[in-house]
């Protein structure tokens, strides 16, 4: 008998190991007890989700799936992060949004966590001749500043610069942006922007060494319903339309490529984030080699909270999103991350929403200790691979841009918006389908909830690009009822009609309440279809009820006056019954037409 050294896990060594084709084949037995017959590779395929960009996520990755070897942190391609010690041991730049003038705010975010500051000015944002009054007794050279200011750049970044003089703050203490995003604010406007302003702040910006001049903002994209793919192409071809104008300036590839900071937004989607900032770095590291400016290093990112994700019901969600996404942010090896208040959607965040916001980067670094380890998820088969995915998908894009004449040409001839707004089509589908859900509002919607009221924001400017919201079709529903309650004191009612015990019809009578309140509709149970004030009836129950029952209960309840008769269950051929509701109906098309037939306008 052989007598194995002891390395405390000795029982371990006593089984054989395990392989693909053995899991494969018990999945496939406990696909054969849920109807499905498949086998082999089916097996997986079977179990995969399809992202948006022709991705798909496999239920199980192993070694064989490695992607191609991602380096090391600090090194060419920096798919492992921009620096060799990553966010280790400070952890990220927390940076603050500011859109409006509000007394003590910017120095109380800078008191208590934040490190950073991002200003919107002009339009949508604080008027530049208060640039001194936002950042009054703000110690600048310790505090960085980006600058927002859209068609107002070239003022903001002069006063900026005269700030810095007046207050004597050394060139080299100096560190921020300076904003510039001309292809950025023709996204969001529509209208065409002037390069040579910006060639000339580069030039002056280049006596302050930690000053850079442009933001390559991928916002605008992921805001018009852009996929990650897409945001990351799109952001790509900016950058590469700024290296030309600054190259042909006078600058060289590197001094141009050390000028520019990427914006991206972070979701609640944290593996496709984690791809996504890492997929980024590796792409711009490519691009700067292609420019012949190897030495230009990683890629600068500051990674922001998605506006899209955002909900204006239960608003307090939003925490738990941006908590996730800016984990992901994190994790990726983002530089500076933004946490948008969780009232972001519905005006000028309050002040616990604004401290909410700034603790989330703080809990994240110092009770979680996310910035102890370099790259967390380095090493992980699936986000590796699907860094490498993103990256290929993301790269294709970009080289249809240039195609196309770039990333200029691409938005004054509507092609880019026709992409965006076909992705966004689609994953409207899904929102409206369920297939996405959104908690608070397409699921588990709470219609007692007490409005959360904010003074309103500045508009930002528009024009352009659109800006979608995934609540959007729920919110026109919700809004809808919420003028009914305030007209006539009630909600729209529907009745739920339970069939047998309360095994049988529970599962369904809470999936038909949790539909119907997604659109406003109040669900009655209990009593009997005259005392409930509702118009319509949805029948509740297991299948084999149905079979007995359905069709004598729908011909009771038109009997009681319920004008339309749904069934919670897959569509079948019960007389009686009009309408059919479950999961993966056109939840958005059901509820409109019941508040259509409701007279609820």
């Amino acid at each position: 008998m052989t007598v194995l050294p002891d390395d405390g896990l000795s029982l371990a060594a006593e089984f054989p190991d395990a392989t693909h084709e053995q899991w494969q084949r018990l999945v496939e037995g406990v696909l054969r007890k849920s109807g499905k017959e498949v086998s082999g590779e089916a097996v997986e395929d079977a179990l995969s989700t399809t992202l948006e960009d022709g991705l798909r996520t496999r239920p199980l990755y192993t070694a064989r799936d490695a992607a191609p070897d991602p380096g090391l942190p600090g090194f060419a391609p920096f798919t492992r992060g921009g620096r060799p010690v990553g966010n280790t041991p400070g952890g990220w730049d927390v940076r603050q949004r500011h859109a409006a003038l509000s007394d003590g705010s910017v120095l109380a975010d800078l008191e208590n966590g934040v490190t950073s500051l991002w200003l919107v000015l002009g339009e949508g944002g604080i008027p530049v001749a208060d640039l001194g009054r936002a950042l009054d007794g703000v110690y600048l050279d310790l505090a960085p500043v980006v600058l927002d200011a859209g068609a107002d750049t070239e003022a903001a970044a002069h006063a900026l610069l005269k700030l810095y003089e007046e207050r004597g703050v050394a060139p080299e203490d100096v560190r921020g942006s300076l904003g510039a995003d001309p292809l950025g604010y023709e996204a969001r406007t529509g209208t065409p922007p002037a390069f040579v302003p910006v060639a000339a702040l580069a030039a002056r910006a280049a006596a302050y060494p930690g000053l850079r001049t442009l933001t390559v903002d991928a916002l605008p994209y992921h805001e018009a319903g852009g996929s990650a793919a897409q945001e990351l192409g799109a952001s790509l071809a900016t950058a590469v339309a700024y290296l030309r104008e600054l190259t042909e300036a006078g600058l060289s590839a590197e001094q141009a490529a050390a000028q520019l900071e990427f914006r991206y937004a972070a979701t609640a989607d944290q593996f496709l984030t984690i791809a996504k900032l890492r997929a980024a770095r590796r792409l711009w590291a490519r691009v700067a080699e292609v420019c012949g400016a190897p030495g230009a290093g990683a890629q600068v990112q500051h990674a922001v909270t998605s506006p899209v994700m955002m909900s204006r019901r239960d608003p307090w969600v939003n925490m738990l999103r941006t908590t996730v996404a800016t984990l992901a942010a994190g994790v990726a090896g983002a530089d500076s991350v933004t946490v948008l208040p969780f009232d972001h959607a519905l005006g000028l965040p309050d002040a616990f929403a604004r401290r909410i916001a700034r603790n989330t980067s703080t809990i994240l670094v110092e009770e979680s200790h996310l910035a102890r380890v370099v790259d967390p998820a380095g090493g992980s088969w699936y986000v590796e691979r699907l860094t490498d995915e993103l990256a290929h998908a993301a790269w294709e894009f970009f080289r249809s841009i240039e195609q196309d004449g770039g990333q200029a040409a691409v938005l004054r001839s509507g092609r880019l918006r026709d992409d965006l707004a076909r992705t966004w089509e689609e994953r409207s589908a899904k929102l409206a389908k369920r297939r996405e859900p959104i908690t608070g509002v397409s699921e588990f919607p709470f219609l007692d909830e007490k409005p959360v009221r904010r003074e309103p924001a500045p508009e930002p400017p528009s024009g352009g690009l659109p800006r979608v919201r995934r609540d959007e079709a729920y919110e026109a529903l919700r809004a809808r009822s919420d003028a009914h309650l305030a007209a006539t004191g009630t909600r729209p009612r529907i009745f739920l009609a339970t069939l047998g015990p309360a095994a049988e019809h529970t599962a369904r009578a809470s999936f038909a309440a949790n539909l119907f309140q997604a659109g406003g509709i109040e669900a009655v149970t209990g009593g009997n279809f005259e005392e409930s004030g509702a118009t319509e009836a949805v029948l509740c129950s297991s299948d084999a009820r149905y079979a007995e029952e359905a069709e004598q209960a729908a011909e009771a309840l038109r009997t009681a006056g319920a004008r339309q008769v749904h069934l919670a269950g897959r569509p079948a051929e019960f007389a009686g019954v009009d309408r059919y509701v479950f999961a993966g109906c056109d939840a958005v098309a059901v509820l409109s037409a019941t508040l259509d037939r409701m007279g609820v306008s």
